[in-house]
């Protein structure tokens, strides 16, 4: 235990950060996380869609790569890894970034709610980015296919608005975060 001095002067870093500073680190992580539920829940366990599972009906020309075969299973997969690749990529860059501007106390940065609310902001980005594009624009795979293939991306979207609009009242709960609590 230290004894306290009579000077005024304190040379460690401050016990708080503005939310602001976490808010690029935290959306990267959220967008990370969000296309691992994404690929995990829909790609392979309920196996809903793929990458490349609506090629040959798609709105850009690639060509088609039916699930049913065995050469499009094996495209389908790839395309799911380099998904899962790119999305492990901004988990590890979201952490990176995190550990960089938090360097004392990061056990209390689990806890703030403008961490998990700018995360919850990156997947929902996640799924409007990915929903608007893939589904939409490229139409290289739906959420499901067959007869409500556009309710199914209609309500991917919703989700994603909702993730978003839910994550940034989360992150407004909190101004800054608390690095040292325990320093007064």
């Amino acid at each position: 235990m230290t004894t306290p001095t009579t000077d005024d002067t304190d040379t460690r870093a401050p016990a708080t950060i503005d939310g602001a500073d976490i808010r690029v680190p935290a959306t990267i992580l959220g967008v990370g996380l969000g296309g691992f539920a994404d690929g995990i829940v829909l790609h392979q366990v309920l196996q809903w869609h793929h990458m490349l599972s609506s090629t040959g009906s798609d709105n850009v020309g690639v060509k088609s790569y039916p699930v049913d075969t065995v050469p499009g299973l094996e495209m389908n997969t790839l395309w799911d890894g380099i998904f899962h690749v790119v999305t492990w990529v901004a988990v590890l860059a979201g952490l990176a970034l995190l550990y960089s501007r938090v360097t004392r106390s990061r056990g209390r940065l689990w806890r703030s709610p403008v961490l998990w609310g700018w995360a919850l902001v990156g997947w929902g980005l996640f799924n409007l980015v990915e929903g608007v594009v893939d589904h939409h624009l490229f139409g290289i795979h739906h959420v499901r296919g067959g007869e409500y293939q556009t309710w199914w991306d209609l309500g991917f979207l919703a989700l994603g608005a909702a993730l978003v609009a839910g994550g940034w009242l989360v992150q407004r709960r909190g101004t800054a975060v608390d690095l040292c609590a325990d320093r007064r």
